[in-house]
This record gives structure tokens, C-alpha cells and sequence, in this order.
């Protein structure tokens, strides 16, 4: 079997690497691959992507398939392990979820897709982060009834392209992809090349997220690039556009310790889910809906212009009631910013706190995310 990663002196490569380095990409070692943190600089790479159309190698994800002998069987496996209703996503749709642990802690975030072809009914393509890949597709493994298999994709690679000009791009190269609305997805071409196309992103512009055979990644990498609009952009900038987005990053902003209400994810559990119950933590997490978490997540934009970084302590009447979980500079916003976990009494946007940066408390405030309005597809 082919596989979308090799190996590089002990470390795991995409099938792009070779298109990286050829560019004198920064590479840095991230979630056991050797990936590209800057072409640039990220400072141009992040204006690049949200005037005209930035393009990542985001290979290094978990793709994966379920298969069941329908969709009613295959949704309501995957529906025990996630809070969102899978049952009733539509044919060529997408959702977002987190995969739970049995206290309502977050294991890791994923994407979940139904193909629009009835001739995959029974059918859900997940995509997970690529630092959990391993142990998710293990879990996930375990808990499905005999009927339901997961067969993981290593064997595909993954690009996304992301900015207000990737729509034009994609007009051009793969028309059925540019008639997508925002969270659809269908198997189409682009360039040429098969490809499972989605609508959607990590960057808050539009964008497409772009699934082909490893041996197709180069020649759909070069095409993207042939175009104008398009430059490649390394995950320096792919972190600091989420976090003007106000996405969480896992393992940062939500881990096993959060539930989705506390993060501030209570829109990716569907009614039907929130009423019901039926997946792990479920008890902890209706109990936060109904009263409220203890904690949330909350954006919080520093005065000046020194940034607040991960683990810095949040404190109010001389007291530390939060902590940061991603911060920095907001290249689009044009100062710092960061988000965090607050005690819920603190969450209110427009209330005034203190972050303690190098021993030395500085004003903040509470901000409703996101930092920057977001471009996707309605």
C-alpha cells in the first residue's frame, strides 16, 4: 500500500515535503512530521492568505473512512462517541465535533462528512488532527459495533485552500467545487486530479479543504500554485489566522480537561443531541447547559502591544481566575491578542482583567471572538 507519509531520519514526511524544501521552506518538526513553519515570513504569509489565497500542506491529518450498511447504523455509531447529530446531516454535508471522553473531556476536534453519491450510503469521512490520529482511530476502533468498519486513509494527502480569492481559483480549476456552499463537500476534479473537495477551513476565510491520492499531491500542489492568487503559507501563519478566527487549536484551547461547553462550542451539539444525551460525558455536559460551566472560554485583547503567550495568568481583583491558552501577535488585527479560560463570572465581553506578562500585570479586556470577521460562504 502506498501512504501519504515516509519516513526522514526518524521523522514522518508528506508527500509534499520534496515541494517545501525545493522552496527553502523553514521546516520544523510538528506532530511527528517534518512541516513548514515559513516561506516568507509569517507576517507576509497571514496578509497573503486573507487579501488573496494562501495554500497548506495539511497532510500530515488523520483521514479515515466508516462503513456501514447504512446511514441510520453508521450515524448512530459514530453519535455514541461524538455530541453531534450525525443522523440528520444531509447528504454532501459537513459538520464539525469533538471526540469525548466518558467525563465530557475532548479527546480531540473532527471533521465529519456524509458523501452526497447515494452509492455511498452507509459512508462518513472523518478528518482528525494529526498529533491524535493514532490513538483516535484506536478508540474509535474499539467502540464501533461489529458491523461498522474504519478503514484509515494514509494513502491520501490533504491541502487546503484558504482566502476571499480561492473561490476564483477554484472557478478556473474545478467549477463543481466553486458551486459548493459552505460545510458541502462532493467528489469531484480539480485540475485534473480526483479529488474529495469540502468548503471550509481553519483560517475563518473561505476556502476549500482538498482530499487526493498521495501520488496525485504534487502535480494538484503545482497546479494551485501555477495561479496567481495562490501562494504556499506554513503553519506559522495557518496559527496565527485561526486565532484571529478564534478557533481552537487541540491540545492548547481544548483538551481532555474541557468539556465543549466550557470551550464555548455548545453550536457544533445539535437540539436533538443537547435533549437527548446519548454520548460520552453527556450528563456533565447537559448539567453545564442547563447551569451554566463553572469556566469558558473567552477572547481577550491585550492594551499595548505585548503579547500574552500560552500559560499566561489571568488575574482580576488581585486574584488568578483564568489562564491563557493561545496568544500573539494578530497580524490582520494590527496589536495582540489571545484567548483563554476565565472563571464564568469573568466572561462578560468588555470586562476589564489583568494578564501577568513577564511577572508584571497588564490591562486587558474581554472581546467577543472572532478577532476578524469571518469570509466563509453563506
Amino acid at each position: 500500500m502506498s501512504s501519504a507519509s515516509d519516513i526522514l531520519d526518524g521523522v514522518l514526511t508528506t508527500p509534499l515535503n520534496g515541494e517545501h524544501v525545493a522552496r527553502a521552506a523553514r521546516m520544523v518538526p510538528f506532530a511527528g512530521y517534518d512541516m513548514p513553519v515559513q516561506y516568507e515570513g509569517i507576517l507576509a504569509e497571514h496578509l497573503w492568505t486573507r487579501a488573496n489565497a494562501g495554500l497548506f500542506d495539511v497532510s500530515h491529518m488523520g483521514q479515515a473512512f466508516l462503513i456501514g450498511p447504512d446511514h441510520a447504523t453508521t450515524a448512530a455509531a459514530l453519535e455514541a462517541l461524538i455530541p453531534a447529530d450525525i443522523r440528520n446531516l444531509a447528504p454532501g454535508r459537513q459538520r464539525y465535533s469533538q471526540l469525548l471522553a466518558d467525563d465530557g473531556g475532548i479527546l480531540d476536534d473532527l471533521m465529519v462528512t456524509r458523501p452526497v453519491d447515494p452509492a455511498d450510503d452507509g459512508k462518513l469521512f472523518l478528518v482528525v488532527n494529526a498529533a491524535c490520529k493514532v490513538a483516535d482511530f484506536a478508540h474509535i476502533r474499539a467502540k464501533l459495533p461489529a458491523v461498522i468498519t474504519l478503514v484509515e486513509a494514509p494513502e491520501r494527502a490533504l491541502v487546503a485552500l484558504q482566502g476571499p480569492k480561492a473561490a476564483a481559483v477554484m472557478a478556473r480549476l474545478s467549477p463543481e467545487s466553486d458551486a459548493l456552499a459552505f460545510m458541502a463537500a462532493r467528489w469531484t476534479a480539480v485540475a485534473g486530479v480526483a479529488a474529495h473537495v469540502s468548503r471550509s477551513g481553519y483560517t475563518g476565510e473561505d476556502g476549500f479543504e482538498i482530499s487526493v491520492a498521495d501520488t496525485d499531491a504534487v502535480a494538484l500542489w503545482r497546479a494551485l500554485l501555477a495561479e496567481p492568487e495562490v501562494k504556499p503559507i506554513g503553519l506559522g501563519a495557518r496559527d496565527s489566522l485561526r486565532l484571529e478566527a478564534g478557533l481552537c487549536l487541540y491540545g492548547h484551547d481544548i483538551d481532555t480537561t474541557t468539556s465543549p461547553v466550557e470551550a464555548a462550542l455548545v453550536w457544533s451539539i445539535q437540539k436533538r443531541r443537547r435533549e437527548e444525551g446519548g454520548f460520552p460525558g453527556a450528563a456533565r455536559i447537559q448539567r453545564e447547559l442547563a447551569e451554566g460551566p463553572a469556566r469558558v472560554r473567552v477572547g481577550l485583547k491585550p492594551e499595548g502591544r505585548a503579547p500574552a503567550r500560552e500559560g499566561t495568568e489571568i488575574v482580576a481583583d488581585g486574584r488568578v481566575v483564568g489562564r491563557v491558552t493561545s496568544g500573539g501577535f494578530g497580524p490582520s488585527v494590527g496589536g495582540p491578542i489571545a484567548m483563554g479560560y476565565v472563571e464564568a463570572a469573568f466572561a462578560k465581553p468588555g470586562t476589564a482583567l489583568d494578564l501577568v506578562v513577564r511577572g508584571k500585570p497588564l490591562p486587558a479586556q474581554v472581546v467577543t471572538m472572532p478577532f476578524v470577521p469571518n469570509g466563509y460562504k453563506r
